[in-house]
Parts: structure tokens; C-alpha cells; sequence
């Protein structure tokens, strides 16, 4: 079921007279003029179609070029590819114990990126060469954000722009890299934004929206903060005759979706806690009840420190696009873009309030789920102020001299805006692009791999970054080459461990496990009885191979 006219689609702006023949039946407001807006056909639009591939071009090289080496590799990151190897591999849903961390859909997916290549060359299945997978998701997600710029009114450039802040900044470029679940739900949720703002307005589309969108919560569950505003984009370009139809279809797709994950754990009889077994209430409860890094905007907290890594590398795209939300939601009332775009805005709004929480935990991976919000508030708002500039009057014709003013003065805007972020965006791409922050990794791997006379017998704690290294290099999984969580905190391998740090014969200390080590019994005992055999790199980023002194082994 469609509306009656798939083609155009209308909406209410003062001072905009409607084409003739185009307008809908029905009485105008008074003082308003029923704008009608041609709906773009992406597929069948030739110039779109450039525009969007020669940015993704751009945006491709960009984010690939030197991706093994910069950022520096992550135990996130080692984790997430560490279960979806174990997934491939038919070992189970992780590398160790299943514990309702996080739903396992995200991994699945990875597993399915890196399939292909790990097929071929399966010893590259590291974090560092599977990054590559993750520029098939950012492709995806770039032009899903060109659609959906498109489909909210936005003009063809500002739809670029878009894709430009959302591609290129410095802070997607790192972060977009890296092998985050959240890069995967942004893809499912913009998927998920597009339907809901078909021009078509088939009520399949909707009912699709609610399943992409329950696919990105179960990537990652964090993403549920944003589904209202999913809702709002649906209700402003829902057909008014079917949209509460609709909105119900969607929601019930959403929810009969994600009941899937309660009930795999209700089958599995790991709903609630019981005796010897994981729970996916205590999941939930570890994840809500984790502890906090603090106020956002206190000096002294972890977050903090987050939030200046993300100004540091692009403070318009991050705080340009949380004003332009808040003005957008002002003006509301009087401004179609603000309309449009309202769904945006208010996800930019909703992700901005959870992360001043004044205890709240902020991971530095939290941005990523508000980086295409962002973005296209940003676009729409120099749309906005384009439309405003350029606007002609409704009396008599303008004379050539306003004219020349007004494009003067719009080209003065651009070029202020240019002066200030390129400089900015040149500096921290460069980094990016020619930066190696992983060389004390592969040398450390590279040691494990060379140095040690039996790989197979030996016992090596190590984080989640070198764990699929150490697999490939003869290592056994799991009980060999031993996540270092894992050491104090999962009966599988504490179990195997009756000496303690005595029945090891290695620790790689990263700065993850020197860091995490004073909460970690076994780990931190390893450290203190362990010598320096090689060093990587230098200060707090140094990798150190450290052999057990004193041990049963």
C-alpha cells in the first residue's frame, strides 16, 4: 500500500508558492504556501550518482590508506575479530566462554566480512590486515548518508557535504577504521533512517525499518537510545493516512526481532542466574551497573579525557553539529529543513544527553553511533543558511548589485569555514595516513613467533590485540595463548591454573595489561615475577616480553 503520490511530496513553508498542478487537494493554512518538493530517484539520477562515486572514492583512500598501521590496535578490536574467528571456525560464539557481553550478531557479521579473505590466507586473520573489511561497511554507510541527505530535502551539494563530514573528518578516519561494532550498527540504523524516509512510502519499507533497525541494536545494543528518532523521521514522511499503520508495523518488526536474543538465551537456560552457568540478566546487570569514568565536562574523569580525544581531532563536526541540533529543534516550527531533519537532530540531541550522564561510563568508540547525525546537521545547517542567503524577495525583482551582495557574502561564509577546518582536517588525516603506531606489535608478535623454542607447550598471557597472532604463530587457543581476562576471571582457565602465575611462561604486557593488571590478581602477580626479555617501542606505549621467573614450568 502507497500513497497517492509516490512522486513529489509536500510540506508547509511560509513564503513558498507551489508549482501550479502540483499542489495537493485541500485548504492551505492561512499565511502559508504549500511547498512541493520532486522526489530524487537516486538510481536514475546520473549527477547523484557521480557526485556520491567520486566521494566514496575519496573516502575510501583515504580511510584505507595505511589502516594496518594507524590507530593503534585495540583489545576491543582483538575481541570482537578474536569471537568472530571462533565463530568461523566453528569453536562456539567466542574464543572463551559465552557471557552475554554483547549480543553476538555484531561478530557474526565480521565473521562474514573476513570469511573471504581469511580463506585465502588464513594466517592474515589478525587485527591489523582485517581492518580492510571495515572499508566495506564504511562504503556502505557513506552512501546510505548520501540517500538519506537526499530523501530529507537537502540539496544535491549539501548531500556531498554530508558525506564529506561524514567520510573524511579526522575523527571518522581513525575511528571508521577500526573493527567496531558500532561501525556495523551505524550502517544497519542508516539503513533503517533510509527506508523510513522512502519517498515511496510503501508500508514495507517501514516494516523493513523496524527490522534494520532491530539488526543494529542486536550489532549494538547501545543504539536503542536512538530508535525515537528513527520514529520521528517515519512519522514526518509517513503518508498521513497510514502512518500510525505503519509505525505499528515497524515497532512490532523492531521487537519480535529482538526478542530473538532473550529467547536464544531462554533455550539455552541462561536467562536468569543459576548455578554454574552465565546469564543474560547478568550481563545486563554488568553493563548497567559498570563503573562510571565520570562527568563528561569534569576536568579530572575519565570522560573527560575521551571527549578531548575526539576534539583533538575535529571539534566542528562534534560541537558544530550539537548546536546546529539544538537550533534545528528551535526552529522547528518555521523551518522545513528544521522539519526534515528533525529525526537527526533529535538523535544528535538524545546521544549527547546519555553521554553527560554525570556517572555514566563514555567509551572513546561512543561517538561513532552520532558521527552520520552529525554530519548531516551540519549539511542541512549550511543548507539552511544558503536558502537564507540566497532567498529572493516575494516584491519586485532584486536589482544585480543585492544580487552580487548576497552571493558575496555566501562565498565569504564558505571560504571562512574552509580557512578554519581544512588546516585542521589536513593535520589530523596526515597522521593518520602516514603514522605507525603498531610497529612495536607486529615486532612483539614477530618475537612470540621466532623466539620461543616450543609455541605449542608454552602458556603466554596476552591480550586480545596479539591473541589471533599468537593462534596463527602455533600457539594453542584458549588455554596456550591465554586472554589475560581470562587468567582470573573465567573458571575454564583458572581451573587449569592451580599454580597460579606459576603455571606461565610468558606475559606480553601491552599497555592494556599493565594498565587492567591491578585488578587482576593472577596478572598482576605474573608481572612482579616475570623479567623484561625484549622491549617494543618506547614510555607508556612500549610492549614488554616478560618470562616467568620462579615458575613450576
Amino acid at each position: 500500500m502507497t500513497s497517492t503520490l509516490p512522486a513529489v511530496t509536500t510540506e508547509f513553508e511560509p513564503a513558498v508558492t507551489a508549482r501550479p498542478g502540483h499542489a495537493r487537494a485541500g485548504r492551505v493554512p492561512s499565511g502559508r504556501h504549500l511547498t512541493v518538493r520532486p522526489v530524487v530517484r537516486f538510481r536514475s539520477s546520473r549527477a547523484d550518482l557521480v557526485l556520491c562515486g567520486a566521494l566514496l572514492v575519496a573516502i575510501l583512500l583515504v580511510q584505507g590508506w595505511n589502516i594496518q598501521h594507524y590507530p593503534t590496535l585495540s583489545d576491543d578490536e582483538g575481541t570482537y575479530l578474536a569471537q568472530a574467528w571462533a565463530v568461523r571456525e566453528g569453536k562456539g560464539l567466542a574464543h572463551y566462554t559465552y557471557w552475554y557481553d554483547h549480543p553476538p550478531l555484531g561478530w557474526m557479521q565480521i565473521a562474514f566480512l573476513t570469511w573471504l579473505p581469511s580463506l585465502f590466507s588464513p594466517e592474515s586473520m589478525t587485527v591489523a590486515p582485517m581492518r580492510f573489511s571495515m572499508l566495506l561497511v564504511s562504503a556502505a554507510s557513506a552512501v546510505l548518508l548520501y540517500v538519506l541527505a537526499r530523501r530529507l530535502w537537502l540539496p544535491r551539494w549539501a548531500a556531498g557535504l554530508a558525506m564529506v563530514l561524514f567520510g573524511l573528518s579526522p575523527l571518522s578516519v581513525v575511528l571508521q577504521r577500526e573493527i567496531f561494532l558500532d561501525n556495523i550498527a551505524v550502517m544497519w540504523l542508516l539503513l533503517a533512517f533510509c527506508l523510513a524516509a522512502s519517498p515511496s512510502r510503501h508500508l514495507w519499507h517501514h516494516f523493513a525499518a523496524g527490522l534494520a533497525a532491530a539488526v543494529g541494536v542486536l550489532t549494538k545494543e547501545t543504539m536503542l537510545v536512538v530508535l525515537p528518532a528513527l520514529l520521528v523521521t517515519m512519522w514526518r514522511f509517513g503518508h498521513r493516512d497510514t502512518r500510525k499503520f505503519a509505525l505499528t508495523g515497524a515497532i512490532t518488526a523492531c521487537v519480535l526481532t529482538g526478542l530473538f536474543y532473550p529467547l536464544f538465551a531462554l533455550l539455552k537456560g541462561e536467562l536468569l542466574p543459576g548455578a554454574g552457568h552465565v546469564s543474560l540478566w547478568d550481563g545486563i546487570t554488568y553493563q548497567m551497573g559498570r563503573p562510571g569514568s565520570g562527568f563528561v565536562l569534569d576536568p579530572g574523569s575519565g570522560s573527560y579525557g575521551v571527549l578531548q580525544s575526539w576534539l583533538y581531532y575535529d571539534r566542528v563536526l562534534l560541537l558544530g553539529g550539537i548546536a546546529g541540533a539544538a537550533l534545528l529543534m528551535v526552529t522547528f516550527r518555521w523551518s522545513v529543513t528544521a522539519r526534515a531533519l528533525a529525526g537527526p537532530a533529535l538523535a544528535v540531541l538524545i546521544l549527547t544527553a546519555v553521554a553527560l550522564r554525570p556517572s555514566g561510563y563514555l567509551p572513546a568508540m561512543y561517538v561513532i553511533q552520532g558521527l552520520p547525525f552529525l554530519a548531516l546537521v551540519l549539511a542541512g545547517g549550511a543548507a539552511s543558511v544558503t536558502h537564507a542567503v540566497l532567498r529572493r524577495r516575494r516584491g519586485p525583482q532584486e536589482g544585480r548589485t543585492l544580487t552580487t551582495v548576497r552571493w558575496t557574502v555566501l562565498v565569504a561564509l564558505a571560504a571562512t569555514a574552509a580557512v578554519y577546518v581544512a588546516p585542521r582536517w589536513y593535520d589530523g588525516n596526515r597522521t593518520a595516513l602516514t603514522a605507525d603506531a603498531n610497529a612495536p606489535y607486529r615486532a612483539a608478535a614477530s618475537w612470540m613467533a621466532k623466539e620461543v623454542p616450543d609455541p605449542s607447550r608454552a602458556r603466554v598471557l596476552v591480550d586480545d590485540a596479539l591473541w589471533l597472532d599468537l593462534v596463527h604463530s602455533g600457539y594453542e587457543p584458549g588455554l596456550g595463548a591465554i586472554w589475560f581476562y581470562k587468567a582470573d576471571l573465567d573458571p575454564a582457565v583458572t581451573e587449569t591454573m592451580p599454580g597460579g602465575w606459576r603455571d606461565l611462561d610468558y606475559v606480553v604486557a601491552s599497555p592494556t595489561v599493565r594498565r587492567d593488571a591491578r585488578d587482576l590478581p593472577t596478572v598482576r602477580d605474573a608481572l612482579n615475577h616475570s623479567t623484561a626479555v625484549a622491549v617494543f617501542g618506547e614510555g607508556a606505549d612500549r610492549i614488554e616480553i616478560r618470562q616467568i621467573v620462579g615458575g613450576e614450568r
